[in-house]
């Protein structure tokens, strides 16, 4: 149960204190030896910690997921697994995955409004699609609705043109480019809306693998630009997210 479930069987008395108690005892954290999971992010931060699959065997995946799960919270795992989702999906048999996102995820609670201003998400080419995936497979679970325009990067200028209208119409606009990340820039100069840029490690040997994308899109010389790390699509559609929820 989350802390709210809790309260609010406290309040109408279906639990006593001494078994809310027993319920809040991990709070804020419970303590794996080799992660602290963190259960009092969703109440400081309005979505529950994500998990990081990369770098993590399948069965620390598998440990951290089970606590989140117990505690009542939403899973998200990033660059997770196939074989992290196998081990999961015997426990969690609602869990969907995204291979081309590479994310473990429940389902969202709700479809976002298809009345609701949608977050845009755009690639500089085919290679950078990966990554933007991530993103839009972050910002439809927190809830929101997203438009996509793949491969329209300044190589051929006039195919991202047309699609003006809805980069105007978006509540902030992701732009995931490689080589040397000049879309960011080119978008912002056309819009009102803040722009998130992700460089991403695609390029040839003097792109070093995205960091000559993050020094151009850091140098930006259009204001309203906002950039996160080389490939980071989880990032940026948190970031997104957040724009959008306070705008």
């Amino acid at each position: 149960m989350t802390v709210r479930q809790v309260l609010r069987q406290v309040q109408r008395r279906q639990l006593s204190v001494a078994a809310a108690a027993e319920q809040l005892k991990d709070l804020p954290f419970a303590d794996l030896a080799y992660a602290k999971v963190d259960h009092h992010r969703a109440l400081r931060r309005g979505f529950p910690e994500v998990i990081l699959g990369q770098g993590k065997t399948v069965g620390q995946v598998v440990a951290i997921a089970r606590r989140l799960l117990k505690a009542g919270q939403r899973l998200v795992i990033t660059r997770a697994s196939p074989a992290m989702f196998a081990r999961l999906r015997r426990e969690a048999p609602r869990l969907r995955y995204d291979a081309a996102a590479r994310i473990i995820a429940t389902a969202s609670p709700r479809p976002a409004s298809p009345r609701s201003m949608a977050v845009a998400v755009v690639t500089a080419g085919t290679s950078d699609v990966p990554v933007a995936a991530e993103a839009e497979a972050i910002l439809r679970i927190m809830g929101h609705r997203v438009v996509t325009l793949y491969d329209v990067g300044v190589a051929g200028i006039h195919r991202l043109l047309p699609h003006l209208p809805i980069l105007r119409r978006a509540r902030a606009i992701i732009v995931v480019a490689g080589m040397e990340g000049a879309l960011a820039s080119v978008v912002s100069g056309l819009v009102a809306q803040p722009v998130i840029a992700v460089p991403t490690s695609v390029g040839y040997g003097a792109a070093f693998r995205g960091l000559a994308p993050l020094l151009t899109m850091l140098n930006s010389c259009s204001p309203g630009v906002a950039v996160v790390n080389v490939d980071n699509g989880f990032g940026a559609g948190y970031f997104a997210s957040l724009i959008s929820r306070r705008r």
